[in-house]
């Protein structure tokens, strides 16, 4: 029997922050797991990232409706996956943004996602029987696109390839703000099982380029401060680089997936172990990382078969 992934025995609740991190912006945090962010416009709000469940966004708007009574007109997701997305009818929203990207790898390996997330996650699964089905954007975008809400412009933009393929960031301008999805953490372990490793440092040289005041990262703290927001791209560039350099190493050489998976563990485990969502993370990142080295450009789909076989032949 392949040892359970680490995420499946993590059902401690975890503790929420709501934190301004600009006029009228604020991060949702809860100590690595997936973050939410909340714009208040002149007449309304916009939500980004809609959490797992609907049971879980109504945490997000339990938070909401504590600073403001607007209503919210907008949900906008940063890529496809499900602890990000299916908690979106939740908010009641006429516009679902995503990018093209992004729903076009819904309708790709939405509902696999789904299913693998479900069965990886079951903390954050916990009321899954509201959710109403996998979650489809009212607008899509290729590039960027400008929302208004009332006089706040809120820019969203498709800077690279990283956590997936579809990624979008959210850029506040008046506050200089932006919400990075997962292309950027902190003190959380990237989840790579779906990325693209050669582009990411080129996104988030991108991302670094708007000298931004504050980021809510994907998962973690929000950064406040350019030193703290400086601090964790670099983070994370390390962070994705070292995951990546020593499975290609293995890879250029024909070793095997257990040999990647031995050696990406000797180069992360001294600088990451204690990451949140660390162990969870590793296998799958091995997997991409040890795919991509080999020419393999677009991620496998996961499954919860693929995953229980990619976790056994880990294991050796």
């Amino acid at each position: 029997m392949a040892k359970a992934f680490a995420s499946q025995g993590d059902m401690s609740e975890k503790k929420i922050t709501f934190e301004e991190v600009g006029k009228d912006i604020y991060a949702f945090t809860a100590e690595g797991d997936p973050n939410s962010g909340v714009i208040i416009g002149d007449d309304s709000v916009m939500i980004v990232e809609a959490q797992a469940t609907p049971r879980l966004a109504n945490k997000v708007i339990e938070c909401v409706r504590s600073v403001t009574d607007k209503p919210i007109s907008h949900v906008v997701l940063t890529h496809y996956h499900a602890v990000r997305v299916l908690g979106a009818s939740a908010f009641g929203a006429d516009q679902i943004i995503m990018g093209d990207t992004a729903r076009a790898m819904v309708v790709e390996r939405g509902q696999e996602d789904w299913d693998s997330e479900f069965q990886r996650f079951p903390r954050l699964f916990e009321g899954h029987e509201s959710i109403p089905g996998l979650t489809w954007p009212t607008t899509t975008f290729s590039d960027d696109m400008t929302v208004y809400l009332g006089n706040r412009r809120i820019d969203l933009m498709h800077l690279g390839r990283a956590h997936t393929a579809g990624d979008i960031v959210i850029h506040v301008p008046d506050e200089n703000v932006m919400f990075t999805g997962d292309i950027v953490e902190y003190h959380s372990a990237c989840y790579c099982g779906d990325g693209h490793f050669s582009d990411w440092g080129d996104t988030l040289d991108n991302i670094a380029a708007f000298d931004v005041d504050a980021i809510a990262p994907g998962r973690g703290d929000a950064l406040v401060g350019k030193e703290m927001v400086n601090a964790a791209i670099e983070n994370t560039r390390d962070f994705v680089e070292s995951t990546y350099r020593p499975a290609a190493k293995v890879a250029a050489r024909n070793g095997t997936l257990k040999e990647a998976w031995d050696a990406v563990r000797a180069e992360c485990d001294p600088k990451f172990a204690d990451y949140a969502i660390y162990e969870h993370c590793l296998p799958f990142n091995v997997a991409r990382a040890y795919d991509e080295a080999r020419g393999i450009d677009t991620p496998r789909i996961w499954t919860a078969q693929r995953d229980l076989d990619m976790w056994e032949a880990l294991q050796g």
